[in-house]
């Protein structure tokens, strides 16, 4: 993509911020209060750090026209207590009402999810939002399906050996995968829970940082879910059998991509009056 970078020298101040926040390196200023100089421009990851960062909007970035550009009013931003107490409160709530999810919460969480970093501000983070019943349902088969077959393998006294040797927590998710079976003969789906909406969160297949930067932004969703009152939890019993099944639950959904996390969404049954203490921090200094 051709871009083109330039500085306004009539309003530039050489404070030298631009050079400062630049992961690529791409200004210089060779002492203080010099004129700021461009270099290999080639090397723009478009983050937008210079133009974000400039106090004279001297910095001219085609990719990054005025539109695009919004001035930050810091006294609007919450504050540190009510962030941690916002952090505190979030919890993973399955117990999901029959209410429908306002569409202006859906935006705001795909907007929050959309704004998290990522490995050289790559930008590949896509959404799959599904909300079709049929498709939840074959999102929860397909989880069953897989765990079926880890039960029969756990249980095959030619594996056991093998698999205890190279995965020995694996035993210990034996009686949760049996529980889920029986709870789904009955028609008790323990995958979903009765979510109205999963959010898969996707990275082109083969990406470096793509299990990282999906993560990433499932947590700003998670949080904005949180502070609108819509009930989320992970879905790591989905993600953990589409990993074992490279690139299957993807097909099955149409899905050009590869999953790497996912959201149960769903309005809540009821809110917690409580939020606890989790155990102590554990920090070693080296």
């Amino acid at each position: 993509m051709s871009i083109t970078l330039n500085i306004d020298r009539e309003s530039c101040i050489k404070c030298g911020k631009c050079v400062a926040v630049c992961p690529s390196q791409i200004f210089s200023q060779p002492k203080k209060g010099s004129a700021v100089e461009i270099n290999f421009i080639e090397s723009c990851i478009l983050c937008g750090q210079c133009v974000a960062v400039c106090p004279t909007e001297s910095v001219i970035h085609s990719t990054f026209p005025s539109s695009k550009v919004h001035k930050t009013d810091y006294s609007q931003l919450p504050t540190a207590e009510q962030l941690m107490l916002l952090l505190k409160n979030r919890r993973s709530n399955r117990a999901f009402s029959n209410k429908a999810i306002p569409q202006e919460s859906i935006d705001m969480i795909l907007e929050a999810a959309h704004r998290a970093p990522t490995g050289s501000n790559a930008q590949h983070v896509r959404f799959i939002l599904v909300t079709n019943p049929d498709k939840l349902r074959l999102i929860s088969q397909f989880t069953m399906d897989v765990f079926a077959s880890t039960v029969k393998k756990l249980k095959n006294p030619l594996l056991k050996p093998l698999i205890k040797l190279s995965m020995p927590d694996a035993f210990k998710y034996l009686p949760v995968f049996e529980r889920l079976q029986r709870e789904y003969a009955h028609g008790n789906d323990g995958i979903l829970r009765g979510a109205a909406a999963v959010l898969f969160i996707c990275t082109p297949k083969g990406s470096r940082m793509g299990a990282a930067d999906a993560n990433l932004a499932y947590q700003n969703g998670s949080l904005m879910a949180e502070s609108l009152g819509v009930s989320q939890f992970y879905t790591g019993f989905v993600i953990n059998a589409a990993n074992m099944k490279k690139q299957k639950l993807e097909k099955i959904l149409g899905i050009d991509g590869q999953i790497n996390a996912g959201m149960a969404l769903g309005m809540p049954l009821f809110r917690f009056k409580n939020y606890i203490d989790r155990k102590e921090i554990e920090v070693t200094e080296i």
